[in-house]
This record gives C-alpha cells, structure tokens and sequence, in this order.
C-alpha cells in the first residue's frame, strides 16, 4: 500500500491486546477533545468532531466516555488543553518518518521522541526536513475479498475519490482529499461495503525499500513510537 506502507497491513494482522485498546482509546478520546475545542462540540457543525465520534463509536467506546470527551474539549468539567504538535525524523536506512502527536507536555513529548530515536537507530530531523515527501489524504482501506473492483472505483469516483489502489493483494485503497474524505466514507457505507481502516492521515509520494535487519530496526522504532502515549499517528515512506 502507498504511503500507508506494509506496516499499517501488518499492524491489522495482530491481534488487539487490552493494552493495545487503551491506547487505541486514548487517542480518540484526545481527538474528541481537540476538535470539540477547535470546532465547537456540535456534530453537525463539526466535521472532525464527527469523524472522530464516528470512529469512537465503531470502537465500541462507550457513549459516556465519549460524552465526557466532548465537554472536556468544549470547556466543561475536567476541561484539557492539548497541543498538537508535528516532529519529522529519519529511521534506519534512511526511511523518512512523520510523527503527529497531541500532549499537554511538550518538554516531556519532544524528550521522549529524542529518547526513542537514538535508542532505536532514528533521529529527529528539522521542520521540513521529510514533510514535503508527504500529502495529507483521505484513506479508506477494504478488503478485496468478495468485492467488485469495477463496483468499488463507481462507487468512490463518483463520490469525489482521487485514486483506487490496487497494489496491495488484499485490499483496496481508496483515496480522497481531505474534504471529500466524508463523502466517499459515506458513500462507500451506504453501498454496504465493509470497511477495513479509514481516516485522514498522510501519505508519502516516494517509497524507500528496507528489509532484513533494517526492516527489523525500523518496525521496532515504529512500535516503540506508536505505543507512546502522546503519539497519536506515525507514518513513514518504508516499503517493507
């Protein structure tokens, strides 16, 4: 898969261990909270807010816990303030790595980053040092099993998609801006097609292939990165 890379392919693999679902819910939780402080706690009116619900939800996080989120982002009891904060760096083999996170800390988060890169052979690079390698895109992943490529391409071309691809042996990556992102999704579930994955996130215009003991290195730093608790998306440009 493009820009996803392997590793998001693998990651849907494994299975979900009580920890990993804490995490998982940490970070949803945290964008519920920032797009209800950035946009307003009205679903209607708040795109971001509504996606991040709507994954909450498939999640099976409970409605109260994604009502406290809403309040906490909107102002109301236990009200947090969280930054989102950006950092590029480089992995093994010279792989390009984004690394969105969301902290009430940043001194703690940016120590921290530094402490996993050099810990697993990466390191923090400049501000645009790798981000220009990468797009901001819509992505909808469903699996290939059962389905009707021609079907899905009608489906999500004419609902404003940019791409479908098919590179991947099990499944298909739709691809969309940012702001048909929504309409694709819903489009896409109004035809009953099971979705695998979706979310904005970024996708790398050029592939670095890395294997053997450099693949191991860099799947580790990735790991290590993602099971921190102020990261909430890493992406590379690694084809594994």
């Amino acid at each position: 898969m493009s820009g996803h890379s392997k590793w998001a392919q693998i990651k849907r693999k494994k299975a979900v261990t009580d920890t990993k679902r804490g995490q998982m819910f940490t970070r949803l939780i945290k964008e519920i909270v920032i797009s209800a402080r950035l946009g307003g706690p009205d679903l209607e009116g708040n795109a971001r807010l509504r996606l991040a619900v709507e994954r909450a939800r498939k999640s099976s996080m409970p409605n109260d816990n994604i009502k406290r989120a809403i309040s906490r982002g909107a102002g109301g009891e236990g009200s947090s303030t969280f930054e989102e904060l950006t950092y590029e760096a480089y992995g093994p083999g010279g792989v390009a790595i984004m690394i969105e996170t969301a902290t009430d800390n940043r001194n703690r988060t940016i120590g921290e980053m530094r402490h996993i890169m050099s810990k697993y052979g990466g390191n923090i690079g400049e501000t645009g040092s790798v981000g220009w390698m990468f797009a901001k895109k819509g992505i909808i992943v469903v699996p290939k099993a059962g389905q009707d490529e021609d079907q899905i391409l009608s489906i999500a071309l004419d609902a404003g998609a940019d791409d479908l691809r098919t590179d991947d042996p099990d499944y298909f990556e739709i691809q969309t801006s940012p702001e048909q992102f929504e309409k694709v999704l819903n489009a896409v579930n109004a035809a009953g097609i099971p979705i695998e994955e979706d979310k904005v996130g970024l996708i790398a215009s050029t592939m670095v292939k890395v294997e053997d003991a450099e693949a191991e290195k860099l799947a580790k730093l990735i790991e290590m990165l993602e099971e921190n608790e102020d990261v909430q998306n890493v992406y590379s440009n690694a084809q594994f």
